[in-house]
């Protein structure tokens, strides 16, 4: 039995952690004494022990060097620090769980600050929440979220302390928490989970980029000051160069491609920059990288540079200033940092001095943000992934996949990543082919010319940003650099002549990937514009679009509103791009442009927010994907997936036609999956095909078969909203496109706590609209007239109206709808409804349909993801779509209907008044009593309107219906489904 087995397991990896005790206890003083050392230590101790948790210390397994569960690191002595941790521990797949340093027993592990620095050093830059150091007497866990100091004590940060004589009292810990098995059934996460300090955290990530900016701070004043010639585009071209050439260097000396502490050998003498520059030169003969080519760099050869500076940047990336272990440091890890430092540009004032400030585009967009390398990984495992089902390396040769907004390159390095890994298996299984030794290093690894060919042939990005396309290319060639040795290149250099690194300038262009030539149309002075830098997709990827097109899109477009683009490119978006309509965000036309540059047997992949889904503005290109392209899967993802982001997020999973009718790749069905932190489960299948048939073609992900037949219900034969009321959004009190300054919108010059003149009026917040009723709490007045950003017309603050308060809340999600007439003014976050003209139909009967059951239900089922808990909200849009009943008035059961509603709304109104004035708990208890049954009263006959049956309202009641928010929360590897059209949902 599996129970039995797993007994016998921890009882043998019992008595074996008993033995090496006791022959320790026994044997003490001599593996105490300083001739005994680390290596026997290791050999004798530490392998043993980790060993009987289940771990594959030995590689017995004969794993290739990226699979070893276990990796020994070659340490290479600094001074008195080393280069690398003494093990890796790896899951399945090769990703990193924690690192073991290693020490003799004659370490005092409990005091000594040096050995806890370096293992804190090691696991906090390769982002690892905790890792241990042990010489087996003692046995200590850190937890390594925090930035480490060389002065720290060696208990900061240390979670858990025992020696060896605690080892059999404390072996369920050590079993449940380190053993491989378990570590499989998550409980390595759950204890990181529930120890894990993660209070004033800073990440390398964090740290890194604090660096990149003030070195880019200091290398930008000085060579400002120094170089008087260089315009702002030089400046910042040089300044991007200098920092990315030092920092690849150092990460070649950790990752032992270099002498350790060359570049402090330019420290020494008159002119840092001078010999600084000669190793940059002297590095191109070796990688061959376009970073070191200055056959198009024709400024660095000039530049002057101060010496501090050089040396103050330099001796900040080494031990100890430095807190960085570059051996360590994910290429991933790297460019997070990277995405954040392109975020912002060096301006020059009139005195030609540098200043640092956010980018346009970056202020647009209220920031950068990096997606998580779990939606990167799922992204490319089904997009990439699918398309390299059952080919040969031959085959994939041919597969093109592009990134269009590639900002430091995340995608590509992921999708490069993955093809790095299924070569590998795919060779691992034809160990005995012939001409395998080409294939593989000695030490098992991928031969450099194998993975130079795959980047060459497979990665294609483009950005409009000139350092996002260099900062891409540093983090493919870091990438295609690991596990090369000085030996390797030495290898390369000597016998093929072969320098390491190609040349990435085919495949990684700088342009504006939705701007083509015909934006010159009719134009003679062409000028020098940074916004457009028009691109052609077929003759910068003459190799790609003489064949089929690209075979693969992924990526996160920028999310940025068009309003506030220079006025000429607009007018292009709108006339190049049919889907272009309304108030449309950047990213709908990324997704256009794609589909232009994919083939029919492609798939797509994008991170993109979840107004895709519903909102009016893009139902042409909901249309667009409908009509020519199937929808393979869409992923809710999880709240706050970008940090300080309010707008819900999705991917969405996009394959051509072709490669449907040929059932390649996808079975004939759409999916609808949930994603938390690291993994994904199916909620449901749908037919995408049926959302043509929707409202403005939304693609409605929310409901089950049972929900869309009663949905359907309630819209058949009846009145959107917008037919019988006028609507309009709040007042935008500031916008500096109509011409309001930083100081004016800062010091917010239109509001008041006081009313200092008759154009100051009472303005609303959100929270004073509630259900039925308005009352304005006394905050705020606003200065009201054509000076504002938008006033909107005054008959919405005056008139007798409905106001919606935009955010809902409750289990489920209720709308916030109240009736005044009196004038009060509010700004967006509420919306305001009066009554068309030459219509009978009463406010109030409309206030009542607003908050009753069956239009929350309706509302919740059809737009909203109830499974969410954080930041709902109903949408002018889906508001003025609500299916109406309106009223026979030659029915005199239906007449008599609509007045008691109102008759009844007219009692809730007064009552709600009443309950707000109340201060004792039992008056408040009785009006809410009354308010209950008057609001059930409405539901039934709001019911009976609606014609609906004792099993229809239940599923509205919760009776049968489906329980909010019990979403699953799922696998991120998708397995192939029933291949049939019709999508069956599953709870």
């Amino acid at each position: 039995m599996p129970r039995q087995k797993c007994l016998s397991q921890k009882d043998s990896a019992y008595q074996s952690i008993s033995k090496l005790v006791r022959r320790f206890e026994e044997q003490f003083l001599s593996y105490k004494s300083k001739e005994y050392n680390e290596t026997q230590t290791r050999q004798d101790f530490i392998n043993p022990f980790f060993k009987a948790l289940g771990w594959d210390v030995d590689n017995t397994n004969d794993s290739a060097e990226a699979y070893r569960e276990v990796v020994h690191e070659d340490k290479i002595k600094i001074g008195s620090a080393t280069k690398a941790p003494d093990y890796s521990f790896k899951l399945p797949g090769g990703k990193r769980l924690f690192f073991v340093e290693a020490k003799k027993p004659s370490t005092i592990v409990k005091q000594e600050k040096e050995p806890a620095y370096q293992i804190r050093r090691y696991a906090w830059s390769a982002k690892l929440p905790i890792s241990i150091l042990t010489d087996f007497e003692e046995f200590a866990v850190y937890e390594c979220n925090t930035k480490p100091k060389e002065t720290d004590n060696a208990d900061v940060s240390r979670i858990k302390y025992i020696t060896f004589r605690d080892y059999l009292n404390e072996f369920d810990f050590l079993w449940e928490t380190f053993g491989k098995e378990n570590i499989l059934k998550g409980s390595f996460d759950s204890f990181i989970e529930n120890t894990a300090n993660k209070r004033g955290t800073s990440t390398v990530d964090q740290e890194f980029l604090y660096s990149l900016d003030e070195w880019r701070k200091q290398l930008a004043l000085n060579i400002a000051l120094r170089n008087q010639n260089l315009d702002e585009d030089e400046l910042n071209f040089t300044v991007q160069q200098t920092l990315d050439r030092i920092i690849f260097l150092r990460i070649a000396e950790d990752r032992g491609l270099e002498p350790y502490g060359k570049l402090t050998e330019c420290l020494i003498g008159d002119n840092f920059y001078r010999k600084l520059y000669q190793y940059f030169s002297d590095s191109d003969n070796k990688y061959n990288s376009g970073l070191f080519d200055f056959r198009k760099d024709a400024i660095s050869k000039k530049l002057n540079l101060d010496n501090k500076v050089i040396k103050s940047i330099v001796t900040q990336l080494y031990y100890p200033l430095s807190p960085y272990e570059f051996s360590v440091i994910s290429v991933e890890i790297l460019g997070n940092a990277y995405e954040q430092f392109l975020g912002k540009q060096i301006k020059l004032t009139n005195g030609h001095r540098a200043s640092i400030e956010e980018k346009l585009e970056v202020r647009k967009a209220g920031g950068v943000y990096y997606t998580p390398q779990y939606i990167v990984d799922y992204i490319v495992s089904n997009t990439v992934g699918k398309l390299l089902e059952g080919k040969t390396p031959r085959e994939v040769e041919s597969i093109k996949i592009v990134d269009p907004a590639c900002g430091s390159g995340s995608f590509l390095l992921g999708a490069y990543q993955f093809l790095l890994d299924w070569h590998t298996n795919y060779f691992l299984k034809a160990k005995n082919s012939k001409g395998i030794s080409k294939i593989f290093t000695p030490d098992g690894r991928l031969a450099t010319d194998i993975k130079k060919k795959i980047l060459l042939n497979n990665i294609y990005g483009v950005d409009i940003d000139s350092q996002a396309v260099e900062v891409t290319k540093l983090s493919l060639l870091l990438k295609c650099m690991e596990g090369e040795t000085l030996a390797s290149i030495d290898r390369q250099l000597k016998i093929f002549n072969n320098r390491i690194l190609p040349t990435l300038d085919n495949n990684i262009k700088n342009g504006n990937s939705l701007v083509d030539l015909s934006y010159y149309d009719g134009q003679i002075d062409f000028g020098y514009d940074k916004h457009v830098k028009a691109f052609d997709w077929k003759k910068s990827f003459p190799d790609v679009f003489n064949k089929r097109k690209f075979d693969c899109v992924i990526g996160n477009p920028p999310w940025v509103d068009l309003k506030g683009h220079p006025t000429d490119l607009i007018k292009y978006y709108f006339k190049f791009y049919s889907t272009a309509e309304n108030r449309v965000n950047l990213y709908s036309i990324f997704l256009e442009r794609s589909l232009q540059i994919l083939n029919k047997n492609g798939t797509l992949g994008f991170v993109l927010p979840n107004s895709l889904l519903y909102q009016s503005s893009y139902e042409r290109i909901r249309k667009l994907i409908l009509d020519d392209w199937y929808v393979s899967n869409i992923v809710r993802l999880p709240d706050n997936v970008f940090h300080k982001v309010k707008a819900e997020s999705i991917i969405v999973a996009i394959s051509g036609a072709e490669q449907l009718a040929n059932c390649l790749f996808y079975p004939k069905e759409s999916t609808i999956y949930a994603i938390r932190s690291e993994t994904a489960s199916e909620t449901k299948a749908v037919d995408s095909k049926e959302w043509l048939n929707n409202d403005f073609c939304t693609f409605d992900i929310f409901n089950n078969s049972e929900d869309a037949h009663l949905l359907k219900k309630i819209e058949s034969g009846k009145t959107p909203l917008e037919s019988l009321c006028d609507f309009t959004l709040g007042i935008t009190p500031y916008d500096k496109y109509k011409g309001h300054t930083p100081k004016q919108i800062k010091g917010r010059v239109f509001h008041s706590t006081t009313k200092k003149n008759d154009t100051f009026k009472p303005l609303l917040e959100g929270g004073d609209v509630k259900r039925y009723i308005v009352e304005w709490g006394k905050g705020e007045f606003i200065s009201y007239g054509n000076w504002l950003g938008a006033p909107r017309q005054k008959k919405f603050f005056s008139n007798p109206r409905i106001l919606v308060r935009q955010i809902i809340s409750g289990n489920p999600p209720r709308i916030y709808a109240g009736y005044t007439e009196e004038e009060l003014y509010n700004t967006q976050s509420i919306f305001n409804l009066i009554s068309k003209e030459n219509t009978n139909v009463n406010l109030k009967y409309l206030l009542a349909l607003l908050n009753s059951k069956l239009i929350n239900f309706y509302h919740g089922h059809k737009y909203l993801d109830l499974s969410k808990r954080l930041f709902q909200k109903i949408l002018i849009q889906n508001c003025r779509t609500l299916p109406i009943k309106t009223i026979d008035r030659k029915n005199r059961e239906e007449v008599k209907m609509e007045s008691e509603i109102i008759n009844f709304t007219n009692k809730l109104l007064n009552l709600y008044k009443e309950i707000n004035k109340q201060s004792l708990t039992s008056k408040v208890e009785q009006i809410q009593s009354k308010i209950d049954y008057c609001e059930e009263i409405i539901d039934g006959i709001v019911y009976q309107l609606y014609n609906l049956t004792t099993k229809e309202i239940d599923v509205i009641e919760g009776g049968k219906g489906k329980k909010i928010g019990n979403s699953v929360l799922p696998a991120l590897s998708l397995g192939k489904k029933e291949r049939s059209r019709k999508m069956v949902f599953s709870k």
